[in-house]
């Protein structure tokens, strides 16, 4: 039978050691295809690039016995995936996995990731999806750890099949693998950033500015991504790329806006 065609991408770089991370453990699923950003593109969301030429180079593979096809992109991590669908690719994947990213990608932070904005323009386009992130912002994060539930996790999707309009979310506590207690499937907890500007001044007497925040937590239920985290679990969190809040069709069609 022919294995599945798994495309990889990300938000951290074709180069970061998550992707490479999460490469490795797809090859013991299926054949891989990684296209990804030439360089950081953390923080993008689902921006694409309209104003300027995508350029897109391939990379051979460091292992010759098993290789696998690497394209690096100029463009964002949502234009990697279009590129990658439209251009690379001889046939459709059966499933597209983004990370493993640096960093946790829970709660709000889901709206900024460029790692989960790749998985959802493969949403979109009718591709089973998940994106993959470490609770860990270091570019020498252990991602073995996480192996054995994401391969889990990837062949469940491939056997069950993702609901379409969704996406998989999933985030992964920074712990050894014998004190992750599980996987957890949950709800993104309710939080915000109290952001604050850092204002400097340059040599030239220029200024600028530095953005930093502390992560609040307003979600005191116990079935959140940021609840199963801080109790060792993986959190597995559906995600919609459909924003309508429907609850909310209702009270609007009692503004009588129609008359």
């Amino acid at each position: 039978m022919q294995k599945p065609l798994i495309l990889v991408t990300n938000d951290d770089g074709v180069t970061a050691p998550g992707i490479n991370a999460l490469v490795g453990f797809m090859k013991e699923i299926g054949d891989v295809v990684v296209v990804a950003p030439d360089s950081p593109q953390s923080g993008q969301g689902h921006a694409i690039t309209l104003d300027y030429a995508l350029f897109s180079a391939k990379i051979s593979s460091d292992d010759d016995s098993e290789g696998h096809l690497a394209y690096s992109c100029s463009g964002t991590p949502a234009d990697c995936v279009k590129l990658g669908l439209q251009e690379i690719l001889t046939r459709r994947p059966d499933i597209c996995v983004s990370g493993i990213n640096h960093g946790s990608n829970s709660s709000i932070n889901v709206i900024y990731s460029g790692t989960m904005s790749a998985a959802i323009e493969a949403g979109i386009e009718g591709i089973p999806a998940i994106g993959f992130s470490l609770c860990d912002f270091s570019w020498n994060a252990d991602f073995e750890p996480a192996k054995e539930a994401i391969i889990k996790i990837v062949k469940s999707a491939l056997e069950n099949g993702i609901p379409k309009g969704v996406v998989l979310n999933v985030n992964i506590p920074k712990l050894k693998k014998e004190e992750i207690a599980g996987i957890k499937i949950c709800r993104q907890a309710r939080a915000n950033w109290k952001e604050r500007f850092d204002k400097r001044t340059n040599p030239m007497g220029k200024e600028y500015y530095w953005l930093t925040g502390e992560f609040e937590l307003l979600d005191k239920g116990e079935d959140t991504d940021e609840y199963a985290l801080s109790k060792g679990y993986i959190s597995v969190v559906p995600t919609q790329f459909d924003l309508t809040a429907h609850h909310a069709i209702q009270g609007l069609n009692n503004w009588n806006l129609h008359e």
